[in-house]
């Protein structure tokens, strides 16, 4: 017997400008789980818009993964904007789980040393965490 699984999902796109050197995206999963992702810099030109826009998609969800795994450069604004997410989730009793890539993972090792901020290395790791499964672990090269 095969099984088939039907994901739902939604995309709203903002589209890159001259002034916004990214491009912002929502996927939406059942129930209620919005995956916020970002593309391109997230510095001081466009970190108010970012905000702006996972603010407004995280209204709408009970849980948000926020996807920053394709985000080259982010500046100390972009961090701003991360706290500002995590103000409004705490203060809706919405769970959020952060997916950053390394150039993320360079400014929280400075602006979030004790790591409050929650983070999971994947997608797909999030998506367990949110849902009250244990992420699978990911095997990492010990460096000599």
């Amino acid at each position: 017997m095969e099984l088939k699984m039907t994901v739902f999902s939604t995309s709203a796109l903002v589209d890159r400008t001259d002034e916004s050197p990214a491009t912002f995206a929502t996927r939406w999963l059942p129930p209620s789980t919005a995956v916020i992702s970002a593309h391109g810099e997230i510095d001081a030109v466009n970190a108010a818009e970012f905000a702006e826009y996972a603010l407004r998609h995280t209204a709408e969800a009970e849980r948000v993964a926020v996807d920053l795994t394709d985000v080259e450069f982010f500046g100390t604004a972009g961090f701003s904007a991360l706290k500002a997410v995590d103000q409004h989730c705490s203060a809706t009793n919405t769970e959020w789980v952060l997916v950053p890539s390394k150039a993320v993972n360079r400014l929280l090792r400075i602006c979030d040393p004790d790591s409050a901020l929650h983070t999971c290395y994947s997608v797909a790791a999030a998506l367990s965490t949110l849902n009250g499964k244990t992420p699978l672990l990911q095997l990492v090269t010990k460096s000599r």
